[in-house]
């Protein structure tokens, strides 16, 4: 996991949705604080292609 935070950091570093609810979720998900079952139906897609672009699909799972 240790390998994914600079990604994670380099991901806000380019502007790519601070505000951005599924970022949010995506990144509580990374640091193992919320579970991707705890993501609201209608963010689940978004959430999903930003843990496959992060490269953690696994993270994704139901």
């Amino acid at each position: 996991m240790k390998r994914i935070l600079p990604e994670v950091l380099f991901y806000f570093i380019q502007g790519k949705g601070v505000e951005d609810m599924a970022t949010v979720y995506a990144l509580l998900i990374i640091k193992g604080k919320k579970a991707y079952t705890d993501v609201p139906a209608k963010l689940k897609a978004q959430v999903r292609e930003i843990l496959y672009d992060m490269e953690v699909p696994e993270l994704a799972a139901e």
